[in-house]
């Protein structure tokens, strides 16, 4: 007797054949399109070894992360969380140690704990981690002494050293990228999932910091969790949720070349992913909408990021909508606003209102940094603390009178005791800048100023 049965789609689907990213229809469209800020790498003889090496080494992510990212941040775009991004304006290699990586986690889970007690919602964290290793820079050259080279690029294009053979933009850089992510996000999910995350240690986060007015703050509201968690465990409550947390990372999608070859088809669902990072996002200087980057991107399932600056406008927001969020999915889609202190209470209410009317379901998150950055006489950049301040406080204004949810807040910072940005509860001035002014691009938040800024969102927040 022969026995029939019929093999689920699920399984029909898994058994199938999983095409190759370079089959799938569109992917490599962007080739055909300006593409703004790149490299000038294609003729080094290395060019192709890279790519094919790129194109063969396991996902940096996964495709189920992904989706539960895009979950995450639907429940932000609907106001019932809030989306903390944060790290490094641009990381090196050298940088990547346990160290430093440990102290940017913890600084982060600090103020996603200050965020949670105090606006009593959950936290969606992300790291601006494991690939912000190249920036989008004003100029292709620089010139000293009469000497011009190209610009320093980040460290997955060329190096910081004023050289002739350091400046060269070289494609082996990108799988140095890659194998550095690796391990960063190695290191990431063992410190979110094997203790180190657990919220009965609030306490332990905030050793080796000098004390200071943020940090008393802090404190007093890790007392306030360790009795809430001594009440839970007495009345016999489950801890396994405070054990862990959920953590993704995510940079900007800049190296076409870096992203195109880290795109895999999902064999679940058969369409493409970009799996150098959960989260990508397009700069300001890159989001034409006739442009390479928007149009890879919107050929990816991960949730999509876009800068906006002061200068853009509804119709620019609305078009950008049709591209990347066609299907007006929460969560697909968020706008990472950088209008400065001085524009954002002018600027972000038309294309805020301009969305809203459309109907689309979008994440609104404040970058209080890029637009506030000044150069000082001695050549440093530099950001004033009260600028940052005041454009996330704007930003809370605009959206309170419109009726839109501010949906979160991405800043560059650190875990470290730099001073980059001016002021703050224990103030960073000028002279502390020889010693401790460490970032090879843009100045980055300290420990304590971060903190800081977490107070005050979550402020903002409970009045809600």
């Amino acid at each position: 007797m022969m026995l029939e049965f019929t093999v689920p789609d699920s399984l029909r689907n898994l058994a199938s054949p999983v095409p190759s990213a370079a089959d799938y229809p569109g992917l490599d469209d962007w080739r055909e399109l300006p593409a703004d800020q790149q490299p000038t790498w294609r003729d080094h003889p290395e060019f192709a070894t890279a790519i094919g090496e790129l194109n063969a080494v396991p996902p940096l992510v996964f495709a189920g992360e992904v989706d539960q990212l895009r979950e995450r941040l639907a429940e932000v775009a609907h106001g019932r969380a809030f989306f903390l991004q944060g790290g490094d304006c641009a990381e090196t290699f050298e940088g990547a140690t346990a160290d430093r990586i440990s102290a940017r986690v913890k600084t982060l889970l600090q103020m996603a704990v200050v965020l949670t007690y105090g606006a009593s919602m959950p936290v969606v964290k992300m790291g601006r981690m494991a690939g912000q290793f190249s920036k989008p820079r004003s100029s292709n050259d620089e010139t000293r002494d009469g000497v011009t080279l190209p610009t320093f690029r980040g460290e997955m294009v060329n190096g910081f050293d004023f050289t002739e053979e350091s400046r060269v933009h070289d494609p082996r850089r990108m799988v140095r990228g890659y194998h550095t992510s690796a391990s960063t996000l190695n290191l990431i999910r063992a410190f979110t999932t094997g203790g180190f995350a657990d919220l009965r240690l609030v306490h332990a986060w905030n050793m080796g910091f000098t004390t200071n007015p943020a940090h008393a703050r802090y404190e007093s509201l890790a007392r306030e969790i360790d009795r809430a968690v001594k009440f839970m465990d007495a009345c016999g409550a489950d801890f396994d949720a405070l054990r862990t947390t959920e953590f993704y990372a995510g940079h900007e999608a800049l190296l076409l070349d870096y992203e195109r070859a880290l795109s895999r088809i999902d064999s679940r669902t058969h369409l493409p992913y970009g799996t150098s990072g959960h989260f990508l996002w397009i700069g300001e200087r890159t989001r034409e909408l006739d442009g390479a980057h928007v149009d890879l991107l919107s050929k990816l399932r991960n949730p999509i990021g876009v800068k906006l600056g002061p200068k853009t406008t509804g119709d620019d927001a609305l078009a950008l909508i049709d591209k990347l969020d066609p299907q007006r999915e929460p969560g697909r889609l968020t706008f990472i606003t950088r209008m400065g202190a001085k524009n954002i209470r002018e600027k972000l209410p038309p294309l805020v209102e301009a969305v809203e009317r459309s109907g689309a379901k979008v994440v609104w998150v404040t970058d209080p940094m890029h637009g506030n950055t000044v150069s000082l006489p001695s050549g440093y950049k530099t950001r004033n603390f009260d600028d940052v301040v005041d454009e996330v406080r704007g930003f809370f204004e605009v959206h309170e009178a419109i009726g839109s949810f501010p949906g979160g807040i991405h800043v560059e910072m650190t875990g470290d005791d730099v001073a980059e940005c001016l002021g703050g509860a224990d103030p960073v001035d000028e002279s502390s800048f020889e010693d401790r002014y460490e970032s090879l691009c843009d100045p980055r938040l300290n420990h304590m100023q971060s903190l800081e800024i977490a107070f005050l969102v979550a402020g903002y927040l409970s009045r809600r």
